[in-house]
């Protein structure tokens, strides 16, 4: 598993896995903070690479990054890391913590299970 990503390459992140190939220009301009010095996108794109999480295609004098690291792998990795560090490894305490925190009805926690159930089905049905 992948570690944890700071903020800032998370963000980034985010944008490379909507827009799956992108220049430092197209980044900035997907940025919240639109603000954010291009030498600094920059950077934290070159940290990305080094991880082995960005990768780059140089098209003329032009580098365009995409991930190498599928959103949802870091999902699963980070999701993971979530249950274990803050719920006892229990999925089922996070289930509770979810439900209880976003005031879900019984209605809507049987859908949320019935996409779960559905999931799981999909994914025996692939192996």
């Amino acid at each position: 598993m992948t570690k944890r990503l700071t903020k800032a390459e998370e963000q980034i992140m985010l944008i490379l896995w909507k827009l799956r190939e992108a220049t430092i220009r197209e980044v900035m301009n997907e940025l919240n903070e639109p603000d954010t010095p291009y030498t600094t996108v920059s950077t934290v794109v070159r940290v990305l690479e080094k991880k082995g999480i960005v990768g780059h295609r140089a098209v003329g004098t032009t580098y365009l990054y995409h991930p190498q690291l599928a959103r949802k792998e870091y999902l699963k990795g980070y999701i993971s890391g979530l249950v274990t560090n803050y719920f006892d490894g229990s999925f089922s305490r996070l289930a509770a913590f979810f439900a209880k925190e976003n005031d879900l009805n019984l209605a809507e926690f049987q859908e949320l299970f019935g996409q779960i159930e559905s999931e799981l089905k999909e994914n025996e049905d692939h192996e």
